[in-house]
């Protein structure tokens, strides 16, 4: 067994997704198109105003928050070859499952992926997905 430093690990992201879509990748057998939902992306403020300051209304409209507007959401693309295992793979819509979500992005049979499914290998030989026990916020993190 190669070890790997304290450090070294803590440079993965490993979080929960939420599968939300799920279809084959044309001309294989083995490949699923994964939508995954890491929950809400955090806004990023280019400009951050002096903790004594206000800013003006129109400081705040270039900032370009819209508050009542839906927040976006970290959806990615993950392609995982479970296909062979999950025929009725509809049936994983809605289910959590962890994902290392920081590998560089790879190409898939013309689709880039960007994270990677874990799981274990069952008894039978089947993948058994890494899940939490109770339900938990899309993109928590593994700590």
């Amino acid at each position: 067994m190669e070890y790997v430093t304290y450090d070294e690990f803590k440079k993965l992201d490993i979080r929960i997704g939420t599968i939300r879509e799920i279809e084959p990748v044309e001309g294989t057998d083995k490949l699923l198109r994964c939508q995954i939902d890491f929950g809400i992306k955090k806004p990023v403020i280019d400009v951050v105003p002096e903790a004594d300051s206000v800013l003006t209304e129109d400081e705040l409209a270039k900032l370009d928050i819209a508050a009542a507007s839906e927040p976006e959401r970290d959806m990615r693309q993950i392609i995982s070859g479970i296909r062979e295992f999950y025929p009725n793979y509809e049936e994983l819509i809605g289910k959590q499952v962890l994902y290392v979500v920081n590998l560089e992005p790879r190409e898939i049979k013309g689709h880039t992926s960007h994270g990677m499914l874990m799981a274990v290998d069952g008894m039978n030989g089947q993948p058994v997905f890494l899940v939490p026990d109770e339900p938990v916020a899309p993109g928590s993190k593994v700590r």
